[in-house]
């Protein structure tokens, strides 16, 4: 709301000076009054107009962060349910458990499909199941070896 203010009053002063500038007599040499024009007018100018898009960006950059930890908080529960189900979801499953929308819940698993954390695998019945191979093994973690022991 700051910047909103800030901006505000920056671009009225800058129109004020313009107003100023327009209704002066001048008698100064054109250098002289383009400066001054610049530093009277200009630099509040810009800094209304970065106020002002700093302001209305920042709402656009909050709704964007939003949307990301939301989803990122979504993944993360479904490779918790993945855990409780060996490793095996269907969309469906995961929709009821996160009260989500059925296309939305196949959206985020094809995005963790996509990012290489989940694969596909067809029931006989045609159930789209999937699968996390890290999830499905995550038992054997305690007989891990350093890559270079043989």
């Amino acid at each position: 709301m700051i910047k909103l203010a800030g901006g505000i009053a920056l671009l009225l002063l800058a129109l004020f000076m313009v107003v100023g500038f327009l209704g002066a007599e001048l008698d100064a040499p054109g250098l002289a009054v383009a400066i001054a024009a610049a530093v009277g007018i200009g630099l509040p100018a810009a800094g209304g107009v970065a106020l002002l898009a700093s302001h209305f960006g920042a709402g656009r950059g909050r709704a964007r962060s939003r949307a990301e930890l939301r989803l990122r908080t979504v993944e993360a529960e479904i490779l918790k349910l993945a855990g409780r189900q060996a490793g095996r979801l269907t969309a469906v499953e995961v929709a009821t458990e996160l009260a989500l929308s059925p296309e939305e819940a196949r959206e985020v698993m094809e995005g963790l499909m996509v990012r290489g954390q989940a694969d596909m695998a067809v029931t006989d019945s045609g159930v789209l199941v999937y699968t996390f191979h890290d999830v499905q093994h995550l038992d054997e973690k305690a007989d891990a070896r350093g890559i270079l022991d043989a």
